[in-house]
């Protein structure tokens, strides 16, 4: 099961705060950062992704038209890969969003194998 919906409605930005975020703070710790971080309001729809000091949890909260929806998700192995910023916020797209919750270095994805052109 996802911690997102599985698909994002169109026109929904995907949000990574930058830097360490005590993953102690609940609904009302994580709007303040959204609102005073990040200077949006976490009412907006848009998703906001903040990630612990180990790398390997992850928060997601949403507001989903009739409240705000806190997410969690931990890696067993590896780490979300996060920006270097130690303070703004980043833009994903919801394919760069799947990669991110695999564990997938959404930076710079590689695929397996190059795509044959066959005559």
């Amino acid at each position: 099961m996802s911690v997102v919906p599985t698909s994002v409605p169109t026109g929904t930005r995907i949000w990574l705060a930058a830097g360490i975020t005590d993953m102690r703070k609940g609904f009302t710790g994580l709007s303040a950062l959204v609102q005073n971080a990040l200077a949006r309001s976490p009412f907006c729809g848009h998703l906001f992704l903040f990630r612990g000091r180990r790398g390997d949890l992850l928060k997601v909260l949403w507001w989903d038209g009739t409240g705000l929806c806190l997410m969690a998700k931990r890696l067993e192995r590896g780490r979300f890969i996060w920006p270097q910023a130690q303070s703004g916020s980043v833009s994903l797209s919801p394919a760069q969003l799947s990669m991110l919750l695999e564990g997938i270095d959404w930076r710079h994805p590689v695929r397996t194998a190059a795509p044959s052109i066959e005559v």
